[in-house]
């Protein structure tokens, strides 16, 4: 073969394999072109489903903030909504959706990772759980180092539990606290977490065992009914002791600041219902007054035109008024009718005086001193003389006891008479120890204790049952008075005994009865009693009345006792 033949058989070889290279670029191109086309068909397609899904979701959400708003504007228009659930995201479901966008991996023998576990026990965690596992957030270590003296600081005397405790320990003190704070400011109890009420509960669950829930049952119902049937749980029972010293009290405005008397108050009692007062005096006006401590309304005043009155007193059942002053007879008021009347003089007695006098714990009789040593019994129903006591001695000052069976009396022999009333004589006499001339005698509201003061200002303090068992000897002679004493008064609980003498100004001290000390800051110096003339405690002992001289009925509230 020539040379000729050979070149040009070599240019049609590359030249063939142009072509086929050619072909070969075109038909790449087409297919990349072709698979393009399909690329850019599945990205549209998926991107209007992506679209589509994300307008669903909006939709969804829509709908759910519609119905929260519609909830929250016109309550529970659909179905309730359940506490931690209505903010939860639905996941889209496969089958409706087209594929879950994630999932959670439940693999590893299905154990939860330790976040998932604690959100879990959280959601089920009861309230005593809850309760018990509260802790302080912070917590003082100079607490139990510290020791705090109680005793010195006035205001934190009434955090000791005993009357000689003075020092504590810093945690101790802020429990101490923490409880008087308590009792100042009770809490309701519906807002306690850990308030539970067996009774309702257990009786829920039988009902619903039954297959039978009651609708608008209330809780407290048979606590209710309970009520209603009785006041013995709303009567308030004061066990704690009042601790001496320093007693908390407080002025208040005066029991008649709305009307004060032009003379001497002789005579102040509170009613049984502690909301009344009665306050008389030489300027012959019988004045009522309601105490609250605030505004202490007037209620009537009654003028006795030929009777400067010298003693007024409520019956024990809070029906009458008894009135004297040194007069022949005396007047009765009657509060259910409004009606005055005036008895006496007593058929077959002489007395000019009728002033001193005490009525029975009963109501059933009256005891006026009268002359030569004589006792004068009066019925309290038909206010007839029904019986005399006779005294060696003058008579002074008497006293009821044993429920108004028996009357304590002295006088002028310096002795202490007992008598019994339901066979009118005299079982037991002794001497008051020291006294001359017994001026004064008052028991306390159990019986257990009489008090005796005499003209030259002792008091002497027995109990009675060890005097009539033959001890003459007092349990305390009570010498802070210089004076004759003209009043003794015990408290409702017999834990203060009030001594007064009207001779000498502000001669009034209150005793601590437990430890026969005398509280130190009562009356205070700065503060003018006059010459006090007339003492009483309220029924439940917060409220203490003092008439004297200046015709005023000073006021002062007991911060120890709760009921007045």
């Amino acid at each position: 073969m020539s040379l000729i033949s050979q070149n040009v058989a070599s240019k049609i070889k590359n030249k063939n394999k142009k072509d086929e290279n050619h072909e070969s670029a075109v038909l790449k191109e087409k297919r990349l072109n072709d698979e393009g086309r399909e690329s850019d068909a599945d990205i549209a397609r998926t991107t209007k489903k992506r679209k589509k899904e994300k307008d669903s979701l909006v939709e969804i959400e829509e709908q759910k903030e519609m119905k929260k708003l519609e909830n929250f504007l016109f309550g529970s228009l659909y179905a309730p909504v359940e506490f931690g659930k209505e903010d939860r995201e639905e996941v889209p479901n496969e089958s409706q959706n087209g594929p879950a966008l994630f999932f959670t991996d439940r693999s590893a023998n299905s154990q939860l990772s330790v976040y998932e576990e604690d959100s879990e026990s959280s959601d089920y965690m009861n309230d005593e759980e809850a309760i018990k596992q509260r802790i302080p957030v912070w917590v003082d270590e100079e607490e139990g180092k510290a020791n705090i003296n109680i005793a010195t600081v006035n205001r934190l005397r009434k955090l000791r539990k005993e009357e000689n405790e003075s020092t504590i320990s810093g945690s101790e003190f802020v429990s101490r606290l923490r409880a008087q704070h308590a009792k100042l400011n009770p809490g309701t109890e519906w807002a306690q977490l850990d308030r539970k009420d067996s009774t309702y509960d257990d009786e829920s669950s039988d009902e619903e065992e039954n297959g039978v829930v009651l609708a608008g049952r209330h809780k407290d119902s048979e606590q209710l009914g309970n009520i209603l049937r009785t006041d013995e749980d709303l009567v308030v029972k004061r066990g704690a002791k009042l601790l001496p010293g320093l007693l908390e009290y407080s002025r208040l405005v005066d029991a008649n600041a709305e009307d004060p008397s032009n003379g001497p108050i002789n005579s102040v009692q509170f009613h049984r219902n502690a909301q009344l007062l009665v306050a008389a005096g030489l300027d012959r006006r019988l004045r009522f007054f309601q105490i609250d401590g605030k505004r202490n309304t007037k209620i009537q005043s009654i003028f006795l035109d030929d009777c400067p009155i010298r003693k007024a007193s409520f019956t024990p059942d809070g029906s009458q008024v008894i009135v004297s002053g040194r007069r022949k007879f005396f007047y009765t008021f009657d509060l259910v009718k409004a009606k005055v009347d005036k008895i006496g003089p007593l058929v077959g007695r002489e007395e000019k005086s009728l002033e001193v006098f005490e009525v029975s714990p009963d109501s059933s009789m009256i005891a006026f001193v009268g002359n030569e040593g004589y006792i004068l019994l009066v019925s309290s129903r038909t206010k007839e003389l029904i019986g005399t006591l006779k005294m060696n001695g003058t008579a002074r000052s008497i006293a009821f006891a044993n429920n108004g069976q028996e009357l304590l009396s002295s006088g002028g022999d310096g002795q202490v008479y007992h008598w019994d009333l339901r066979t009118r004589t005299c079982f037991h006499k002794a001497v008051d120890e020291g006294c001359i001339n017994g001026t004064a005698l008052c028991t306390s509201p159990d019986g257990a204790l009489f008090a005796a003061g005499s003209d030259s200002g002792i008091v002497n303090v027995y109990n009675r049952h060890e005097f009539l068992g033959g001890k003459r000897k007092p349990i305390k002679a009570i010498e802070n008075l210089t004076t004759k004493v003209d009043i003794l008064k015990f408290n409702n609980d017999a834990q203060i005994l009030a001594i007064c003498s009207g001779m000498k100004k502000n001669s009034l001290k209150l005793i601590h009865v437990p430890s026969f000390s005398v509280f130190s800051n009562f009356p205070m110096q700065k503060r003018n009693l006059e010459y006090p003339r007339s003492v009483d405690f309220s029924p439940g002992g917060g409220f203490l009345a003092v008439g004297n001289a200046a015709g005023r009925v000073l006021l002062y509230k007991l911060h120890h006792y709760d009921r007045a």
